[in-house]
């Protein structure tokens, strides 16, 4: 009996500590803690979610495909991502449409190396619920020529390829924070064209929302957090085009107290998703 009380304290002081430890927080951004299903009915009421990640956080994977199915309850759905280049739009649809298995789209487009980890279960989603899911990105090939000679090198290109971008010329801000400290985070060693290669990114993003996005049908976005933290980037462009556009952002940051949000986080996205800075990566 002495044994059966000791084990049945122990036992209950390590469910209690488990407890005390979770591996996340969501905040809003006042740095104020928010309850999962308020966060919920405010992107219910939107136009267009961002889904800001760390691309090797586990926690934001799994809440990212949590949202998409909790959303899809209440809302009709159209998904995007900047893990896939618009270019491989056609294979992602006939994947979607069950023409091609996983070897094949493998092969036909140009996965990420987390996929089948992280972004499998989305497009998968997608696919057992016949959801539109729309590769927003620029091919990198194009981001990378810009970053080695400027704008002016999408001008050569052919009416196809120019069919995988934004329109050109591509508006662009050079005076956006975000943008200033892609320079300062270089330490000197970035330019100007590093600056207009993301531009490139996150103008394409928008242009492939754009045309995805209707009347009372939600459209929910995956990418790297530094795409859509402070309503810039790809915001800023969704913005200068579609001013009406009902945004909601969200992004995923790392501390090691999670009682508090740092100050340095508030007001990066309408809700922010704080990780215990020691959970595990997928990569």
């Amino acid at each position: 009996m002495k044994h059966l009380i000791l084990s049945t304290f122990f036992l209950l002081t390590a469910t209690t500590l488990l407890a005390q430890k979770e591996p996340y927080k969501i905040f809003d951004q006042n740095g104020k803690k928010v309850r999962y299903k308020k966060m919920l009915r405010e992107m219910e009421k939107s136009d267009l979610v961002f889904l800001g990640e760390l691309h090797n956080d586990p926690i934001v994977h799994w809440l990212q495909l949590e949202i998409t199915k909790d959303l899809n309850e209440d809302r009709d759905l159209v998904l995007g991502a900047e893990m896939f280049e618009a270019d491989n739009q056609e294979a992602v649809d006939r994947y979607l449409k069950g023409e091609i298995d996983q070897k094949a789209l493998d092969t036909l487009a140009r996965l990420w190396p987390n996929y089948a980890t992280d972004y499998a279960p989305l497009l998968n989603y997608a696919k057992d619920n016949d959801l539109k899911f729309i590769a927003t990105n620029i091919p990198r090939r194009y981001a990378n020529m810009v970053y080695k000679g400027g704008f002016e090198v999408l001008d050569s290109l052919s009416d196809q390829e120019k069919s995988w971008m934004a329109p050109l010329p591509m508006a662009f801000e050079p005076e956006l924070p975000t943008y200033k400290k892609i320079l300062e985070m270089m330490g000197g060693h970035g330019s100007q064209a590093l600056v207009m290669a993301q531009a490139t990114k996150d103008a394409t993003m928008a242009h492939f929302i754009l045309n995805h996005m209707k009347d009372d049908v939600l459209f929910i976005h995956y990418n790297g957090s530094y795409h859509s933290d402070f309503k810039e980037g790809i915001v800023w462009y969704i913005k200068r085009q579609e001013p009406q556009t009902k945004v909601i952002t969200f992004t995923t940051v790392l501390q090691k107290d999670l009682k508090k949000l740092k100050e340095e986080h508030e007001g990066k996205a309408d809700f922010i998703l704080v990780v215990d800075e020691d959970m595990t990566r997928t990569y």
